[in-house]
C-alpha cells in the first residue's frame, strides 16, 4: 500500500501555515545561501527516507529562504500571488499529472484549455478566431508569437523557414521601441534572427514608442530584398502594452495602422498590461489592440495564477500552427478538430497549465478580474501620493500599476534606500535604472493588496529614506 496521506497531509499543513502567515510575515528572505546549504545539503542519500519526513525536512529547510511574493506588501518584479481557486486547481493539476501535449493524452486537459482559450480571447477583446497557447511565461509567449511572425513574413516573401531554415533567407528587420522588454531581444536570439535585426525606435519621456518615429523608420528603408523583386523586406514591429518601469502603453492603434501599411506583422508584448483590457476604466489604454497580429501576456501576473503560466495569442492560427506543430508516426493526433496543444506552443510534453487559469477565470469572472486590476491601479496611485506628499520624487505618470521613485536625486542614496527597505522586511520592492538614473520600482499586482498594505509600506519607505538622507 502506498502512503499518500502522510506526505500530502504534511504538505497541506505546511502550506496552510505558510498562507495564513503571509499577511504578517517578513517580506523578504531570512537566511543566507550558506545557511540554506547547511539546512538542506549533505551527502547524497544512499537509501530511502520516509516521504513524510522528506516533506517536513524540505519545508523546514527552505522556509527562511523563501521570498514571500504572495504577500500583499510585495511590490517587486511585477509578481502576482495566487488566488485560492487557482492554487487549489494547480495542486489538482499536479495530482492528476496529465501530459497535456495531445488530446489523446488527456481529453480533459485539452477541453479545459480550449474553453479557457475562448474565455481569454473574449476577455481581451480579440478577434474570435484567435489561437491560444499556454506556455511558461511572457518570455516563451514572446518567442512563440515572434516565431509565428517569422513564419508569416518569410512566407509572404516566398520562403519556408520551417523547411529551409534561415541560411539564405531574406533578412528580417524588427522594429521595436528603445524601451522594449529584454525578453524581445532574447526571443530574437532564440529564433536565430539575432539582436542586430532590431531597429530601435525612439520613445517619449514615459517610454512609449513614438508613432512618428516608427513611420519614419519604415519609410526610410522600404528594404527591397535581393532576388525577390517587388517584395518588401520582411518586417516585424514589436509594440508594448505596459512598460516594465513606467507602465506606459505604446500607441497601439497608430502602430498597427502604420505597420500594416508596410505589410509588417505587429506583435504586442503585454506581459501585465494586456489585462487592462478587462477594466472598463483602463481599456482605452489598449485602443486598437484587436488590430495586432499576436500578443503575449502572463497569467502569473495580474490573474494571480501560480507560476509558471504564460499565454500567447495569435490572430492568424495558420502561421501559429505552422511555426509550432509537429507530426510523428507514433503520435495519436486528433483529426476531428479537438485541441492538440503542441500545435500552439514550443513544448512537447507539458504540464496542463490551462487548468489553474480556468479555475481563476471561473472563480473571479470578468468583474472579479477587473476589480483586481482597478484596485491595484488605485493602490499604485495611493502609494505614489503618500510618497510624493512627503517630498519623494515620482518619476513617472502612474497610468497603471507601476510607480518609479527617486530619493535625494542621487543614485547612491536611492540604491541605499532600496536596500534598507528590503532589509527591513515590512515590504519588498526592487531597484532599476530609468533614463540613466537609479530608481525604486514599485509594482502593485497582488490580488490581496489593500489600503492598509499601502500605508504601512509607504511608512516603511519613508522611514528608510529618513535614515539614509
Amino acid at each position: 500500500m502506498v502512503d499518500w496521506e502522510g506526505p500530502l497531509s504534511e504538505a497541506y499543513d505546511r502550506a496552510l501555515t505558510y498562507l495564513k502567515g503571509l499577511p504578517e510575515r517578513q517580506v523578504g528572505p531570512r537566511a543566507t545561501a550558506e545557511e540554506l546549504h547547511r539546512a538542506l545539503g549533505g551527502p547524497l542519500p544512499t537509501g530511502p527516507t520516509d516521504p513524510r519526513e522528506v516533506v517536513e525536512h524540505l519545508a523546514k529547510g527552505v522556509d527562511d529562504g523563501l521570498l514571500p511574493s504572495g504577500s500583499g506588501r510585495f511590490f517587486g518584479f511585477v509578481f502576482g500571488g495566487a488566488t485560492p481557486a487557482s492554487l487549489a486547481a494547480d495542486w489538482l493539476t499536479t495530482v492528476w499529472d496529465q501530459n497535456a501535449g495531445l488530446y489523446a493524452a488527456s481529453p480533459a486537459a485539452a477541453v479545459v484549455e480550449d474553453i479557457t482559450a475562448g474565455w481569454l480571447v473574449e476577455l481581451f477583446g480579440l478577434p474570435p478566431t484567435t489561437s491560444v497557447g499556454f506556455v511558461t511565461g511572457a518570455q516563451m509567449a514572446n518567442f512563440t508569437g515572434l516565431a509565428a511572425a517569422r513564419h508569416e513574413v518569410l512566407r509572404r516573401a516566398g520562403w519556408d523557414v520551417e523547411r529551409d531554415g534561415l541560411i539564405g533567407a531574406p533578412p528580417i528587420r524588427v522594429l521595436a521601441g528603445a524601451e522594449r522588454h529584454d525578453t524581445i531581444d532574447r526571443a530574437l536570439r532564440f529564433l536565430g534572427l539575432g539582436t542586430n535585426s532590431i531597429v530601435p525606435i525612439a520613445v517619449d519621456d514615459q517610454g512609449r514608442m513614438r508613432a512618428d518615429a516608427l513611420a519614419e523608420a519604415l519609410d526610410a528603408d522600404p528594404g527591397r530584398t535581393t532576388g525577390l523583386s517587388g517584395i518588401d523586406r520582411p518586417t516585424i514591429v514589436c509594440a508594448q502594452a505596459g512598460n516594465v518601469n513606467t507602465g506606459a502603453f505604446d500607441p497601439i492603434a497608430d502602430i498597427c495602422e502604420i505597420a500594416h501599411a508596410h505589410d509588417a506583422w505587429v506583435h504586442v508584448d503585454g506581459a501585465f498590461g494586456l489585462w487592462a483590457a478587462v477594466s472598463p476604466g483602463l481599456r482605452q489604454l489598449l485602443d486598437g489592440i484587436n488590430r495586432a497580429d499576436s500578443w503575449a501576456t502572463d497569467a502569473h501576473k495580474w490573474l494571480n495564477v501560480p507560476y509558471d503560466s504564460g499565454i500567447v495569442l495569435c490572430a492568424h492560427p495558420e502561421p501559429h500552427r505552422a511555426a509550432m506543430s509537429i507530426r510523428a508516426a507514433y503520435l495519436i493526433q486528433d483529426e476531428n478538430g479537438e485541441r492538440d496543444s503542441l500545435d500552439y506552443n514550443p513544448e512537447f510534453s507539458r504540464r496542463a497549465r490551462g487548468i489553474p487559469v480556468y479555475a481563476a477565470v471561473r472563480a473571479l469572472g470578468r468583474d472579479g478580474i477587473a476589480e483586481i486590476v482597478d484596485r491595484c491601479h488605485a493602490m499604485a496611485h495611493r502609494f505614489a501620493e503618500r510618497l510624493e506628499a512627503n517630498g519623494v520624487k515620482v518619476l513617472n505618470d502612474v497610468v497603471l500599476n507601476q510607480v518609479l521613485v527617486r530619493f535625494g536625486d542621487n543614485d547612491a542614496v536611492t540604491r541605499r534606500v532600496v536596500l534598507e527597505v528590503q532589509n527591513d522586511g515590512t515590504c519588498w520592492m526592487s531597484g532599476t535604472t530609468w533614463q540613466g538614473k537609479a530608481a525604486m520600482r514599485i509594482s502593485v499586482t497582488n490580488w490581496t493588496t489593500d489600503e492598509a498594505d499601502i500605508d504601512r509600506s509607504a511608512g516603511a519607505v519613508l522611514t528608510a529614506a529618513g535614515s539614509v538622507l
